[in-house]
């Protein structure tokens, strides 16, 4: 018979071996999501939309630079960023520098937390306690903020908006803007992060343009009530991150939490979203970093994902 002391024992060798996979080769497991989206008018050519989020930059990860810049590859016909760039006030030029490549191709952004704060060490038990308390961030479970975030670290997110608008992209924090893409007028509406209470829906209200072609809706953290104003306003896809996934998954069973108000099963890749009279297609990206106090995945790969638009069905 097993003596009863092996079974503890292996029970914490087995949670070591986890956690050496997850933070040793997981982390690093670069994937490219692909999906398609049947949204496009009749007769348009498809729309390839590179996302991109979530990376959580960190001087010196070299491997995360080397597989965005690898991206470019894919030639893109428009680059989607959905925030949280940024997981050092050190990190710009790093980041910067993996996303050059990505900036020869038309693209639109917007920001995160993690943009503006750097991170903090804290229990990964928080999320559990936000899951029970219902409040994510500065969001309190009546609708109202904290009292703002204080004692934070301030990255230089200016540096980042200046490279990312000298490059030509589009800033959506609480804004709209149009590009032509492969032929087509897309108009774009995007949030700066609910996460801390930065979105100003009244500043992009309206729903698209009748002249546009194509209109899409972009915010960082997929909060339901941004989701409720794009779904309402009529907007066909909303491009979100945020979660990453879970980052910490159970294999079989999936994400526990989400670190906002969404359900867990819709905490990545294309769902929809769904008003009293309207419906949109959602894609949560799970991202490629995580915060570097907790540079750890479990069941839940780094990722970057090519969308591919396609005219709707008649």
């Amino acid at each position: 018979m097993r003596p009863l002391h092996s079974v503890p024992l292996g029970i914490a060798a087995t949670g070591a071996a986890c956690l050496v996979y997850a933070a040793g080769y997981e982390v690093r497991s670069f994937r490219l999501r692909r999906v398609e989206v049947p949204i496009l008018p009749a007769g348009a050519r498809p729309v390839r939309i590179l996302q991109v989020s979530d990376i959580h930059m960190v001087n010196g990860q070299d491997k995360k630079q080397r597989w965005l810049k690898s991206l470019a590859g894919l030639r893109p016909d428009l680059v989607v960023n959905t925030g949280d760039n940024l997981s050092d006030p050190l990190g710009v030029p790093a980041a910067l520098d993996a996303l050059g490549p990505l900036m020869d191709f038309p693209g639109v952004y917007v920001f995160g937390s993690n943009d503006y704060y750097g991170p903090a060490r804290k229990s990964p038990t928080r999320y559990l306690k936000a899951l029970r308390s219902g409040a994510h961030g500065t969001n309190n479970p009546d609708g109202t903020g904290r009292r703002g975030i204080s004692g934070a670290v301030h990255n230089p997110w200016q540096k980042l908006r200046d490279g990312f608008d000298q490059a030509g992209w589009l800033n959506l924090n609480n804004a709209r803007g149009r590009l032509a893409v492969a032929g087509l007028d897309i108009e774009f509406a995007g949030l700066d992060d609910p996460h801390i209470r930065h979105d100003d829906y009244t500043a992009v209200a309206g729903g698209p343009s009748p002249d546009a072609d194509l209109s899409l809706a972009v915010v960082h953290a997929p909060y339901l009530r941004t989701l409720d104003a794009f779904t309402a306003d009529g907007y066909p896809l909303i491009l979100a991150g945020h979660t990453h996934g879970g980052q910490l998954c159970i294999p079989f069973y999936g994400a526990l939490v989400t670190n906002c108000d969404l359900d867990t099963d819709r905490v990545k890749g294309l769902s929809t979203h769904t008003t009293p009279h309207h419906r949109s297609y959602l894609h949560v990206s799970a991202g490629c970093g995580t915060n570097r106090y907790t540079p750890v995945r479990f069941a839940c790969p780094p990722e970057a994902t090519l969308l591919t638009l396609t005219p709707a069905p008649r």
